[in-house]
């Protein structure tokens, strides 16, 4: 007798259907699994009929008094045991949380390590309530569809969303460990030749981030390197350093730095409380140049109203107002009504 040959269907196969099968394959009996899953055994063998329809594949070799797994059913079991116990895990956390004060941001992950994270502290001391979330990714989210209730951006006020709110400005530095500077003294730009100069590997590929470059810097600061009788002058200052160090992110650059592996052309707002500590000095204070770019506040529009999510904006904007006090800046005229 020839049997009729299963056609796989394409629709998604039914969460019970699984939870019936991961249960009768866990026990290898039938009865064993429908009394864990309160269900009559007659119940649960439909469930796995159905299965094994929707697959298009048996699952089970049924004998009189126990069932095997086959190979089919062996490589279901091992992505449903998985998937299950993930979604099983979700749940449990999901149900921990419910009811929860929370507050989820976004920012970068340079930006999280450096400025946010050193002061949550006194943020969860005085809220030991409110749970916070910090997703650090390079990419912007919307705030209208993702699961966040604000984002810390930096951007050119021209460029950034309406009602952003301004928490300081920027302003870059050269910055080096006190430790190196007894061996290598740096009183006037061109003191900098005798050491290495630490700068972000994607400064000259990446326009708004050319103002992080050395080369900004020293244009701004040295001027252009004087041109030769009969030549236009140079568009680049003369400067050669001992060597290069290129870093993707800030916090190895601050980090190379404080560890005396060279001068990094660091941003003031990042490294504020390694120059109050000593960690880092810097030796040409008269010498900041500042960059056109900005750090906000982005308010997701359904988060505004929680009052935990208000609590944390204050808060915010309370440590901005002392890293503006600490770096000294002035806000633009245009931004002015939009600090606290």
């Amino acid at each position: 007798m020839s049997l009729t040959p299963r056609h796989p269907r394409t629709r998604p196969i039914g969460m019970g259907h699984l939870r019936a099968f991961e249960a009768v394959a866990r026990h290898l009996n039938f009865r064993a699994a429908a009394e864990e899953l309160s269900l009559t055994q007659s119940a649960v063998s439909r469930q796995i009929q159905s299965l094994e329809d929707e697959v298009g594949a048996s699952l089970f070799l049924r004998h009189t008094r126990s069932v095997d797994l086959t190979s089919a059913g062996a490589m279901l079991l091992r992505s449903a045991a998985s998937a299950l116990e993930r979604v099983d895990g979700t749940v449990r956390q999901i149900r921990q949380s419910a009811g929860r004060k929370s507050v989820a941001i976004t920012t970068w992950a340079s930006f999280a390590s450096m400025w946010l994270i050193p002061r949550l502290e006194a943020f969860q001391r005085n809220h030991p309530d409110i749970d916070i979330r910090i997703d650090a990714t390079d990419v912007a989210v919307d705030l209208s569809t993702a699961d966040v209730d604000m984002a810390l951006r930096y951007a050119a006020p021209q460029t950034v969303a309406p009602g952003a709110i301004r928490l300081f400005g920027e302003k870059l530095t050269p910055v080096a460990s006190p430790w190196l500077l007894q061996s290598h003294p740096i009183h006037r730009i061109e003191d900098l030749a005798g050491c290495a100069l630490i700068e972000a590997g994607d400064a000259h590929r990446t326009r708004h981030l050319e103002w992080l470059s050395w080369q900004r810097w020293l244009e701004h600061f040295a001027g252009p390197e004087p041109a030769p009788r009969g030549r236009k002058a140079g568009a680049k200052p003369r400067l050669n350093p001992q060597r290069w160090l290129y870093f993707n992110y800030a916090q190895q650059i601050v980090q190379a730095a404080i560890i005396g592996q060279g001068v990094a052309l660091a941003r003031l707002p990042l490294v504020a409380e390694n120059l109050a500590s000593g960690a880092l000095v810097e030796p040409l204070p008269q010498a900041r140049m500042d960059s056109p770019l900005v750090y906000w506040l982005v308010m997701a529009p359904r988060s505004d109203h929680r009052p935990e999510v208000k609590a944390f904006a204050d808060w915010l904007l309370q440590q901005a107002a002392a890293t503006r006090e600490a770096i000294g800046d002035v806000p633009d005229p245009d931004t002015v009504d939009q600090i606290d």
